[in-house]
């Protein structure tokens, strides 16, 4: 079938985008779903740093690629042996599809499996196949999904089944931002009622961990960003602090609120300075977290000594440590009894023909999370 995608052919493009448009809409042929595979018209897609870090190149991917890996639709058509899904179920996408049968699958930690992190790095399908076609030539896959396009053809083990009586616009925030900022609480640093966090960086999975630390019954939450008016949208889902990063004293400040430190500071901004920062505002025994993704070659110096006489942790999280077909249906529930208002976190709706205007927004700061409609 003839489809319409946001195509990069290339990384590193200058901006502003709007005038540079790195992202090409084209008519592309989607190839049919295979053995293991489904088809879905995309409702909505989420505009997200992932995407950003491949135009801007900071996280190099094989070139052409239809981008997009937040997202929510339709089933369309089931490819072979795809016996648990039917047409019509309403689905969230995954970003890291996972085979079951690794080792990482195998523990139960499928944000870990092997088989999956190879297709994403190829720009393939879990099958190791692509299933784009422009001008006769192949096109790479966006982390198994390529959501910014009308449909997409994935592996039954990127999506999960969802309600349907939520809207695709709100589903889509769960398949990245969600899944991504709350799981990074729940599941990586597992924070207990009453202890106290801090979030540096909040973009759409900043603000979403913010929400999740809040639900987690964090007694103090102290927001961390470079822009005041997302500092007091933090405020406004339930941050105790705000302190903006600019501050030379940032974390005197945050020291100074706590009592110390906290027990959990998340790091969601992908910068080194901010884990840094994060690092130091965090207490004797505590834990910091990081969920961002700087670019490849970034690294950070520890004052290792601490490690040891502070007994600090130091933990990553890819994709919240979540278990997507366990953690997406539990966090959609906490969303509709209102306990984690993700809605809060949309910055606005645009068209397809708009995608390059909106990375021009990520990139300035002005937007949380903007969401592609189709």
């Amino acid at each position: 079938m003839r489809i319409r995608a946001a195509i990069l052919d290339r990384m590193g493009v200058p901006g502003p985008y709007a005038e540079t448009k790195p992202l090409a809409i084209r008519e592309i042929e989607l190839l049919p779903p295979g053995r293991g595979e489904v088809l879905v018209r995309i409702g909505a897609a989420g505009l997200c740093h992932s995407d950003l870090s491949v135009i801007n190149g900071d996280r190099p991917r094989p070139m052409p690629m239809a981008l997009g890996h937040e997202a929510a639709g339709v089933v369309e058509e089931l490819g072979e042996d795809v016996t648990d899904l039917a047409v019509g179920d309403h689905v969230v996408m995954v970003f890291m599809p996972s085979c079951g049968h690794c080792m990482p699958c195998a523990e139960g930690r499928p944000a870990l499996c092997e088989p999956g992190a190879a297709a994403n790095g190829a720009g393939t399908l879990l099958s190791g196949r692509r299933r784009l076609r422009c001008d006769g030539a192949e096109v790479n896959h966006h982390l198994g999904v390529s959501a910014f396009a009308e449909y997409a053809v994935m592996s039954r083990r990127s999506v999960v089944k969802v309600d349907p009586a939520l809207p695709l616009d709100e589903a889509a925030l769960f398949g990245c931002a969600v899944l991504t900022g709350v799981g990074a609480v729940v599941n990586t640093a597992q924070l207990r009622p009453g202890q106290t966090a801090a979030v540096i960086g909040l973009g759409g999975v900043g603000l979403a961990s913010l929400l999740g630390a809040v639900a987690a019954g964090a007694r103090q939450v102290v927001a961390i960003d470079l822009a005041d008016d997302k500092l007091a949208l933090a405020r406004e889902l339930g941050a105790t602090d705000a302190v903006n990063a600019r501050a030379g004293d940032a974390a005197e400040q945050v020291r100074a609120a706590t009592g110390g430190g906290v027990d959990v500071a998340f790091e969601m901004a992908g910068s080194a300075r901010a884990m840094e920062l994060a690092y130091r505002i965090t207490r004797r025994g505590g834990m910091t977290v990081t969920a961002g993704l700087p670019p490849p070659a970034a690294t950070l110096p520890l004052p290792l000594v601490n490690l040891v006489a502070e007994e600090r942790t130091v933990k990553g999280s890819y994709i919240g440590s979540c278990v997507p077909t366990r953690d997406i249906p539990r966090f959609i529930g906490l969303y509709q009894r209102g306990r984690l208002p993700v809605n809060r976190l949309m910055s606005g709706k645009l068209a397809l023909e708009e995608i390059n205007e909106g990375f021009d927004r990520l990139h300035e700061g002005k937007a949380v999370r903007q969401v592609v409609v189709l």
